[in-house]
């Protein structure tokens, strides 16, 4: 589709070179949003268990498990309560940019380019924010020994 969409107008023979180049673009976003994801936050496959729609909402699952007897010590609920709030405490200290494009991307679950339009950027500068935040908060987060 990006090929039609933003090249259409160019040469046949330049054609596959430019599928190549959008290909090996496109796969690289896709693994750097994976490593991006990995690297705060649990792996949310380990919850799921997805309806016969097909679809996952963590919400649902963490709802049955807060009701269900014996899921949760005190001791695990306080700690998971503070962590939450150190990680809400480092993501407000980051620079305005950086955590408007982090919350866009990871937390409201944005695209790349929907995200550039909401804060008026390029795709590139949105991929900067991004990144600079997930290391500021991942180096915030070291230092302070928590290991997500």
């Amino acid at each position: 589709m990006k090929l039609a969409q933003s090249y259409g107008d160019k040469p046949l023979a330049e054609l596959p070179m430019l599928f190549q180049r959008i290909l090996s673009n496109t796969t690289l976003d896709w693994f750097r949003r994976r490593k991006t994801r990995n690297a705060l936050f649990s792996n949310m496959s380990d919850f799921e268990s997805a309806g016969e729609d097909g679809d996952f909402d963590i919400l649902e699952t963490l709802e049955l498990q807060t009701n269900s007897e014996g899921t949760e010590s005190a001791q695990d609920a306080t700690e998971r309560a503070q962590i939450l709030r150190e990680i809400e405490v480092e993501i407000k200290l980051l620079p305005g940019r950086q955590r408007e494009a982090f919350l866009m991307r990871y937390w409201e679950e944005l695209d790349v380019a929907e995200t550039a339009l909401a804060m008026g950027c390029s795709e590139g500068s949105v991929k900067t924010h991004c990144s600079r935040a997930v290391a500021a908060l991942s180096k915030a987060l070291n230092a302070k020994g928590l290991k997500l």
